[in-house]
């Protein structure tokens, strides 16, 4: 496993949209939260990762890049493994980032929903008890997203470390990548709508997943 991308960065920082990025620019396939959901027999190596076990080379074997929870919680663990890779972090307004999450992937309702899936023990551990009972907590999660993104900035050195917005374009990302710019607009896409369709569809078929974990 050698990953040439790592992404620093939340959820709902246009993680979607650099995935998607990434693959058309050659940095494919992308790990994303998204694999984990079709792929739901991977779950125990994350929950063995969340236990200090990981296996990376299982987790990202055929993976170029991987952006998105759940490996923005290990990034540097992941980097430590592939010390040559450049960090991606994609960044947003904070107080954007909780309206969004706290309307979606960080919302109550999802963490209800998902405490009846199959794959309810690796959202709870891997993500919500992370915050506690403190996901409505503006203050509480606009300060732990700052503190999250002045540590990446911190402890990443500049030449590796790309800061990036959605909105940036092409530009940025692709001198930081040392490939050329495409003739193709940068793709935007997984807005909050976009984001609670996909949810309720993960749910629908997550709740009959097979899923088998050794913890469970």
């Amino acid at each position: 496993m050698t990953l040439k991308i790592v992404g620093a960065a939340y959820p709902r920082t246009g993680t979607v949209s650099l995935k998607l990025a990434l693959e058309q620019l050659g940095f494919g396939p992308c790990h994303h939260m998204k694999e984990v959901i079709d792929h739901p027999e991977t779950a125990p190596l994350w929950m063995d990762a969340a236990d200090g076990h990981p296996d990376w080379n299982k987790i990202f074997k055929g993976y170029v890049s991987a952006v998105d929870a759940p490996s923005c919680y290990f990034w540097r663990e992941i980097w430590q493994q592939n010390p040559d890779a450049k960090i991606i972090m994609t960044d947003r307004d904070p107080d954007k980032w909780f309206e969004s999450v706290n309307a979606t992937v960080f919302s109550w309702g999802w963490k209800a929903t998902t405490a009846k899936m199959p794959l309810g023990k690796f959202f709870w551990k891997l993500t919500f008890d992370r915050y506690g009972d403190r996901l409505d907590d503006r203050e509480f999660m606009i300060g732990e997203f700052r503190r999250y993104t002045d540590e990446v900035r911190r402890l990443v050195p500049k030449e590796r470390l790309l800061v990036y917005r959605t909105g940036d374009g092409w530009g940025p990302l692709c001198a930081f990548l040392g490939v050329p710019v495409p003739d193709a607009p940068y793709p935007r896409t997984n807005s909050r709508e976009e984001m609670s369709a996909m949810m309720a569809d993960a749910a629908k078929r997550l709740e009959m997943a097979p899923w088998n974990p050794k913890s469970a």
